[in-house]
């Protein structure tokens, strides 16, 4: 079906070598999104990534996109949100309202979601475990904005974020690092880039250098 390396369910744990990827990124295809296999894939850099209508799509993109906590960078106008406090910061509360988020919020220039209810429940056993985490923006009692993503070592590893209310998203992201930032995370990992991450202060480092910084952080 695919020029890459195919997955088997029997082998939770093995994936190619990451410098095999193609030059977007995508390096094997097939097998499942059960928790194990989404564990050994963080912890070798490697990231889900599919249309519901394909089979598990495995990419470990280079250069990679990447936060350091230290350089989140926070706009005048987003300064001016966070004092006014326009909403509130909670972690973990709601974690599968989060991801379902994630899930159904329209983006422009995507059709469908990759978050199928096997990669849902997945991610919500992760959580259960320990793993996955979620950062809520709440107004009013109602969930407005948020993301959800791996927590390995020193490490988080963003996977989704949504936004119902303007700057929401934002407001959760910053708020998130800044958590991170006081709990000795050296590294949120953004997959690739976008101009909304830019805007907070990402980066692109080689891939080479972010599997080096992986192991050095404890993943």
């Amino acid at each position: 079906m695919f020029p890459y390396a195919r997955l088997r369910p029997a082998d939770p744990e093995w994936f190619p070598p990451t410098t095999a990827a193609d030059p977007d990124g995508l390096l094997a295809y097939g097998g499942d999104v059960r928790p194990a296999r989404l564990l050994a894939a963080y912890r070798r850099g490697i990231f889900p990534w599919f249309a519901n209508d394909e089979p598990p799509l495995w990419w470990s993109p280079d250069p990679r996109c990447v936060l350091l906590p230290d350089e989140l960078r926070v706009s005048h106008s987003m300064r001016s949100v966070l004092r006014k406090n326009a909403f509130e910061f909670e972690v973990n509360t709601a974690c599968g309202a989060v991801i379902e988020a994630c899930r159904t919020t329209a983006r422009p220039g995507q059709d469908g979601t990759w978050i199928t209810p096997a990669v849902r429940a997945a991610y919500l056993e992760l959580h259960r475990q320990g793993y996955v985490h979620s950062a809520e923006a709440w107004a009013d009692g109602q969930l407005v904005g948020g993301l959800y993503g791996v927590w390995l070592g020193d490490v988080f590893f963003g996977e989704s974020m949504f936004a119902h209310v303007a700057n929401a998203s934002k407001f959760a992201f910053i708020r998130w690092v800044e958590h991170l930032r006081g709990r000795g995370v050296g590294l949120v990992d953004c997959q690739v880039e976008t101009a909304h991450l830019l805007s907070l202060g990402a980066r692109l480092i080689p891939r080479a250098g972010f599997e080096a910084r992986l192991r050095e952080l404890g993943v």
